[in-house]
């Protein structure tokens, strides 16, 4: 910083009577001193726009809750296979397990953690490379193709035979923990590989920091059963079960390989990104030796033409956005236009999506599925969202999100593959690689 010039008691007196001199500028003074700032900034008169109708509305059961956890991705993706399980047994309303998956994913994620550490000790401990890594650890985040990952390797359980606990519902203490024993447990990998030891050494040290770790997850989660009973009463009224069933053979038979038809879209708009080509993020997983994590970037006119096809066919669409912007709580909406951030703080907000993504302003933060689009003069104009937040408020926990909010902050969404048309060939290419840290990866965070 050789020619930075730093503030002279000029500049302060200038900027101060420019203040002074603004009457909205001081009015804002007080107002800011009692009243929430995000709410000084709701535009009523654009909000009333914003109507929860729909020309297609998917009917699907009641909004689950993740509670104080960052499950969002396993609940909007058993959000969207028990429509599945419960369409085929006639049941009113019906969860899959989070738990279970989330179980697995993080006893997978252990071992993913730790090999990416043994192959990476050969850098040093400031390498940014390994310092993402580190700080990422094990986490309540994931992205779709993860979920398929765990789903594919362990299969799927209903709630009732793996329920939540007190830490599957609140995981910040367990996370904590976890994390800080797989950073000694990165230490001694590190300083054993500099040492010398063998590669069978390291796969020794490897066995023992799994086994504790698949015993903590035990007593944060309970075992995961071997087999259940599923019991469930149907729209008429039956009681039914389905005794001995196992996890692989409960998903055989109501998933089975239709996951393999889905693939993630994405919209970057990033001069690094170039559209209508296949992305992945390096050292981003969960399962050793599955199938990497895949992107193909659209421009969005295409994007959103592709998940309003699946909607009209009847079927919902798990998607990634930054949940971040422009929400209001009390009416479960997001919408760019009911707020007025510039008129109330002086302050020039505007960015594109591609600058918001180079200037780390927004990112994926949360998953959910679309189960709803208003259709007006043939284009999108509102979409409606099932969360994972609760039924209490307004809609059940059911959310809406206008078309320009669509634009600016979803990033990815989960389609069949017969959607994509031509575009299913690019699906042929070699994946481009991106960085750790690319935004792309950041909801597994």
């Amino acid at each position: 910083m050789t020619n930075a010039k730093p503030i002279t008691c000029c500049d302060i007196k200038k900027y101060d009577e420019n203040y002074r001199k603004c009457k909205m500028k001081r009015a804002m003074t007080n107002a800011f001193s009692k009243s929430n700032m995000n709410e000084l900034a709701f535009n009523t008169e654009a909000a009333k726009k914003m109507q929860f109708k729909f020309s297609t509305d998917i009917k699907t059961m009641a909004a689950t809750n993740q509670k104080a956890s960052g499950r969002c991705w396993l609940f909007a993706a058993t959000n969207v296979l028990r429509e599945i399980v419960a369409k085929a047994k006639n049941i009113d309303n019906f969860e899959l397990s989070q738990s279970w998956l989330a179980f697995w994913d993080k006893f997978e994620r252990v071992n993913y953690f730790l090999e990416s550490i043994i192959d990476t000790a050969s850098l040093p401990d400031s390498d940014r490379v390994v310092w993402h890594i580190l700080g990422t650890g094990v986490h309540d985040g994931g992205q779709w193709d993860m979920f398929v990952n765990v789903i594919k390797k362990y299969g799927i359980v209903p709630k009732d035979a793996m329920p939540e606990t007190q830490q599957s519902s609140s995981t910040g203490a367990m996370n904590g923990h976890l994390n800080k024993y797989l950073k000694k447990c990165a230490y001694i990998l590190r300083t054993s590989i500099a040492d010398g030891k063998t590669a069978d050494e390291i796969q020794a040290m490897k066995q023992e920091m799994l086994d504790r770790s698949y015993s903590f997850l035990c007593m944060c989660y309970s075992t995961p059963p071997e087999q259940f009973d599923f019991e469930y009463v149907d729209k008429d009224g039956k009681y039914n079960i389905e005794k001995g069933l196992t996890p692989m053979g409960f998903f055989n038979t109501y998933i089975g390989n239709m996951l393999d038809d889905y693939v993630s879209i994405i919209n970057a708009p990033t001069k690094d990104k170039p559209f209508n080509a296949v992305y992945t993020v390096k050292y981003l997983g969960n399962v050793v030796g599955a199938d990497d994590i895949l992107y193909l970037n659209l421009e969005m006119d295409e994007f959103k033409s592709i998940v309003v096809k699946q909607l009209l066919d009847g079927e919902i669409v798990w998607f990634g956005s930054d949940c971040g912007k422009f929400g209001e709580g009390s009416k479960k909406q997001w919408d760019d236009a009911s707020w007025d951030y510039e008129l109330l703080t002086g302050l020039d907000l505007t960015l594109t999506k591609e600058q918001m993504l180079d200037y780390h302003d927004s990112q994926m933060n949360h998953a959910m599925v679309i189960t709803g689009v208003n259709i007006d003069d043939g284009k999108p104009n509102r979409w409606k969202i099932e969360n994972s937040w609760g039924s209490d408020g307004a809609n059940g926990g059911y959310h809406m999100a206008s078309d320009t909010w669509f634009e600016q902050f979803v990033y990815q969404a989960v389609v069949n593959k017969k959607y994509l048309g031509e575009k299913a060939e690019l699906l042929k290419q070699k994946p481009i690689e991106l960085e750790p840290w690319d935004p792309m990866g950041s909801l597994a965070d």
